[in-house]
């Protein structure tokens, strides 16, 4: 196509529209609801008579469920679904829309849509050169190079020197980790078993704000009220100023410290970190949970998602209300157990529990694991027991098993300053029969 054809006025409305709902419709969205109402919503508003700028809050509003208040600096949903949405529209007109010859994209700084015409690449053409007379020989004059040139083929070299010496120490770093997994034969073995049972595993941080809603409220959340940002707005029992203030903290994304450590130890796993993804419980989608394997990390009070295996688990992460304090719940002790276990602090030292569970995921397609303590610091211990040589064995050895069944556990973590330093298995309980 040349550059007049690049130039030509665009097709009808109606063709354009076309393209977007085809686009809409393709493979690279058929597993994304949400991005798929982003694209239609933008797609058919920019088709509009006389289209205004689409704005942030608008899309939130419309596409996303918010409230026409929130707060856009403290929710990032429309931003971070749109670095995706511009993905996948690349990727697809590069892919299974390559013989498009009307193409779109989503310029950063806005969310209307931009059409063009593709344009084909220029073919190279090259000169055939002519055959000149011969000459007698003569030497070739010598000039000799400017000083600035000669600087310049100096700061080339001693960059390109920079750039080798950083390949070879990322390449040492790379090799170190992988050196240090192969030292790890029991987590490489079960790690790499987990990661194999799906394509794509997720991490999934809490959500701190859902606890701080529930303290308020005075009961639990369920996930369908979860996954409904309108939830609030139907509260009868709740004045005018109570939703106001439930909105406003469920406008913020809230992650502590010791829940992101919890994911950053399974991160830190090299070989399998290519299958990683790690995103947010209020961002995660049903369809995404029975497809992958998933690692929730917090409890059922921070991370509504764990609700879906809640019935299947001896150990329960439950809440004291009256108290201020989770505690893990042992629904039928047996002998040397306690019905229940909760920390117990001091002035020099605190001991926590939590839990450990592996399990299939809600369509028993992949695998999940839940992580979840009685603080982030007793989540994090779970996860660094979990990713270590010595915790991978001692599931081993209470399990009689090389290759580690389905199991649910306890754990009893103490620190000393805020640094844990010992997690000690107290109960197991398999999940093989469930």
């Amino acid at each position: 196509m040349d550059e007049e054809e690049a130039k030509a006025p665009l097709p009808e409305l109606s063709v354009r529209r076309a393209l977007v709902d085809r686009v809409a419709g393709s493979s690279h969205f058929a597993r994304s609801a949400r991005l798929r109402d982003f694209l239609l919503y933008v797609g058919h508003e920019s088709l509009k008579p006389h289209a205004p700028e689409i704005h942030e809050q608008e899309i939130g509003v419309r596409v996303f469920g918010r409230s026409a208040s929130y707060d856009r600096s403290q929710d990032n949903i429309v931003r971070v679904n749109a670095t995706e949405l511009r993905r996948r529209i690349e990727t697809y007109f590069a892919t299974e829309g390559a013989t498009e010859p009307l193409i779109f994209s989503i310029p950063r700084g806005g969310y209307l849509p931009v059409f063009r015409w593709r344009t084909a690449p220029a073919e190279k053409t090259f000169s055939v050169p002519q055959e000149k007379p011969d000459l007698p020989p003569s030497a070739p004059p010598v000039e000799a190079l400017p000083a600035s040139r000669i600087w310049l083929w100096v700061s080339l070299c001693g960059v390109l020197a920079i750039a080798c010496g950083i390949l070879l120490w990322q390449n040492y770093g790379l090799r170190k980790k992988t050196d240090l997994w192969a030292e790890r034969p029991a987590t490489a073995a079960f790690w790499t078993a987990f990661a194999q049972a799906a394509p794509q595993t997720d991490i999934v941080l809490p959500d701190a704000s859902v606890s701080m809603s529930e303290e308020m409220r005075g009961k639990p959340l369920t996930l369908s009220d979860y996954l409904d940002r309108n939830y609030i707005h139907r509260s009868e029992e709740m004045t005018p100023d109570r939703r106001q203030d439930l909105e406003t903290i469920f406008n913020h994304n809230l992650v502590t410290l010791g829940d992101f450590h919890a994911a950053q130890q399974i991160l830190n796993l090299a070989p399998i970190a290519p299958r990683l993804r790690l995103t947010l419980a209020r961002f995660y989608e049903a369809d995404s949970i029975k497809r992958d394997n998933v690692i929730l990390i917090g409890g059922k009070k921070a991370n509504p998602w764990a609700r879906l295996f809640d019935e299947q688990l001896n150990f329960s992460l439950e809440y004291d209300g009256a108290h201020n304090q989770a505690y893990v719940k042992n629904r039928s002790p047996v002998a040397g157990e306690d019905a229940q276990y909760a920390p117990v602090m001091d002035r020099n030292a605190i001991t926590a529990y939590c839990v450990v569970d592996y399990l299939p995921n809600p369509s028993r397609t992949g695998k999940a694991i839940l992580l979840a303590g009685t603080d982030s610091d007793a989540t994090a211990a779970a996860a660094e027991f979990l990713t270590s040589e010595k915790g991978i064995l001692s599931l081993r050895a209470r399990t009689g098993s090389r290759e580690i069944p389905y199991f649910e556990a306890v754990l009893k973590t103490s620190r000393l300053s805020g640094t844990s330093f010992n997690a000690e298995l107290l109960a197991i309980r398999s999940l093989k029969d469930r």
